[in-house]
């Protein structure tokens, strides 16, 4: 009999599918909460064609967590293992599904959420730009967090911040408990890798004020990456320099430490750029074995970066079989890496 860990596992080595084990959870995921629901929806919903719909489906009643009947639904140890061991138990689910969808106004959703936040925003520390920190609005920041929910990378995950000036951790973190609520137990985990402790020490203080599941590092990215933090992260949100080198250097990281499956995001913020640059960059995404998902310009809104007109572009990456590090875990970076040093070094 097969373990209540490895459903989703065992059912993707069973199915042949290139999109791999992530598409195998976003089909669990998304009959738990649209049941009942057809083939045809199904298909439409993951961008998959029907027969592997119902090759997945096949399996998943063959372990007797699914059902067929007017549509595709959950049995009651379907709904066990999504709740107790995928970490959804407790969670508002018309709330889940409103953000989901975008059919919710945030800004009346999260009234109270972002009162917090505004307050938090204001008391951050100001931006070393020798480092090329400049901070986007609270909203920006909350609007990045939600990213995570619709990419299937926020609930039972780990997250990891490279980088965070801009306190992504802290909406993330404020988004999980108004999920669930008062009864709030998300599985979920938040990691800040950054240079600055001015940064890392309020993020702490403000986990400790609001219970928030965050855990800072202090880390230059110049070294290797701690071991700790190899290969165990589902996702990873950065807004690098806005130089080559530092995308290159802040991807690079971020990648050796996510787990080696394909189909996850990378959440990456950076000015727009001219046609020409931006060729480079996405040159430098194919070197990195990284698929383009989906590109979001003027997503972002920052304070005080009249340099890019206080706005920026979010691209979202996904990791592919040929994702590789162009720069090894154990390499110290050597070149230059912010905007000043690159400028000098000219």
């Amino acid at each position: 009999m097969i373990s209540i860990v490895d459903y989703i596992t065992e059912i993707e080595k069973k199915v042949s599918i290139d999109e791999g084990i992530i598409a195998i959870e976003q089909f669990l995921i998304s009959v738990y909460f649209e049941s009942p629901i057809s083939n045809k929806e199904l298909a439409r919903k993951l961008c998959l064609p029907i027969p592997l719909i119902v090759a997945i489906k096949k399996e998943f009643i063959k372990v007797g967590i699914m059902k067929q009947g007017s549509g595709i639904t959950m049995t009651p140890k379907g709904n066990d293992y999504v709740e107790n061991y995928l970490g959804y138990q407790g969670l508002n689910k018309v709330l889940f599904n409103e953000l989901n969808k975008g059919v919710c106004n945030i800004e009346e959703t999260f009234l109270e959420e972002i009162l917090i936040i505004e307050k938090i925003f204001k008391g951050r520390p100001k931006p070393d730009f020798s480092i090329d920190q400049t901070h986007c609005t609270y909203m920006t920041s909350l609007k990045r967090s939600l990213l995570a929910l619709k990419n299937n990378t926020l609930i039972n995950k780990k997250i990891l911040c490279v980088g965070d000036d801009d306190l992504v951790s802290v909406s993330l973190g404020l988004l999980l408990k108004k999920l669930y609520g008062d009864g709030y137990r998300s599985k979920s985990e938040i990691h800040v890798i950054d240079i600055d402790e001015r940064y890392l020490d309020y993020i702490n203080r403000i986990s400790h004020k609001y219970d928030l599941p965050i855990t800072c590092h202090k880390m230059d990215l110049r070294k290797s990456m701690d071991k700790e933090l190899i290969n165990k992260f589902d996702c990873f949100y950065t807004d690098p320099p806005y130089t080559m080198n530092g995308l290159h250097l802040f991807l690079s990281r971020g990648i050796s430490a996510l787990k080696k499956i394909k189909g996850l995001p990378i959440f990456f913020s950076f000015a727009h750029k001219s046609y020409d640059y931006s060729f480079e960059m996405m040159k430098k995404f194919n070197e990195m074995g990284l698929s383009v998902y989906r590109i979001m310009p003027k997503f972002n809104a920052y304070e005080g970066a009249s340099i890019i007109g206080n706005i920026g572009q979010l691209i979202i990456l996904k990791t592919t079989s040929y994702t590789s590090l162009n720069i090894e875990e154990d390499t110290y970076y050597k070149d230059c890496l912010y905007t000043k040093e690159v400028k000098r070094s000219k």
